[in-house]
């Protein structure tokens, strides 16, 4: 029994926990484009190898791209999605020194979108739905990748996405960087964490180009319109998906859930569609976006 006059530590304990959480919550609210950016370039989000763990049961990675190498910043294999077989691609930044090295920091060589587009065909030709998770500031740049023709290997990809045969459900988890996001993330639905961003370019590269300087960052990130909110907006995305108060990085498992929630819900429309009618209805959603951007 507390003495006259005494803090009771429970009940000031809970206080000040109610009111950091609503002060997150406040601030979560208001983040702006270059604050979302930071968000979801933490290096504790979920990242694709961890989504795959939470979500994939009896995983098979499948490897190579049968004509040079196999890239490891570009994750593939065959799994079941709640039971369902699935074919599963993801760009993996890594969790630390070592797995981001091993990982490129999750920008992928030409030999990994000629993977990713061998593991899209194997999957019509098998009749399994593709699961995308998309997680990279972008292709790599070095000469040795442009040597190998790694702008034609990434419009190969598109090409693979909007032909494949199967459903298709993309998901921006971080990072969706530039034509490297593009190239597995033509889908069916495209499907977006809450403080995720996608863009044709980083923030920092884009005010380089504009500004020659990269400390024009945040200016740029404002008008590239590269959050979920924006794209929701614009019809680039078809759904965002919540993230926990704080950030996917603060509760990985809760976030993770969701993501899966979310792919279910996806694909059930999609699964008694003909392979011609969801080509032509991915033709038409990414004919009709264009027209809708071109007409702003």
């Amino acid at each position: 029994m507390s003495s006259p006059g005494s803090i009771n530590i429970a009940d000031e304990v809970s206080r000040l926990t109610d009111k950091a959480d609503k002060q997150l919550r406040a601030l979560y609210a208001k983040l702006t484009p270059w604050q979302k950016t930071q968000v979801a370039r933490h290096p504790d989000r979920p990242k694709a190898g961890s989504v795959i763990a939470g979500l994939i049961t009896e995983f098979t990675p499948l490897a190579g791209d049968r004509a040079f190498a196999d890239d490891l910043a570009m994750l593939g294999g065959i799994g079941r999605f709640r039971g369902e077989p699935v074919m599963v691609i993801g760009t993996e930044k890594g969790s630390d020194t070592e797995t981001r090295i091993r990982h490129n920091f999750g920008s992928p060589r030409p030999e990994g979108y000629r993977k990713a587009r061998r593991l899209m065909e194997l999957a019509g030709r098998f009749g399994l739905p593709i699961l995308s998770f998309v997680d990279t500031s972008g292709a790599y740049p070095g000469i040795d990748a442009e040597a190998r023709g790694q702008a034609e290997a990434i419009a190969s990809g598109i090409d693979a996405c909007l032909s494949a045969p199967v459903p298709f459900i993309a998901a921006i988890i971080g990072e969706g960087g530039s034509g490297g996001a593009i190239a597995i993330a033509a889908g069916d639905s495209v499907l977006m964490f809450e403080h995720a961003v996608y863009a044709v370019i980083s923030p920092e590269g884009c005010a380089s180009i504009l500004w020659r300087d990269a400390a024009q960052a945040p200016v740029a990130a404002e008008a590239m319109k590269l959050t979920a909110q924006d794209l929701k907006r614009l019809g680039i995305i078809d759904q965002i998906i919540p993230e926990p108060v704080g950030g996917a990085h603060r509760e990985p498992e809760m976030a993770v859930a969701a993501l899966g929630d979310a792919i279910a819900s996806a694909l059930a429309p999609l699964a008694g569609l003909s392979p011609t009618a969801l080509r032509a209805r991915r033709r038409e959603k990414f004919l009709a976006m264009g027209t809708a951007l071109a007409a702003l």
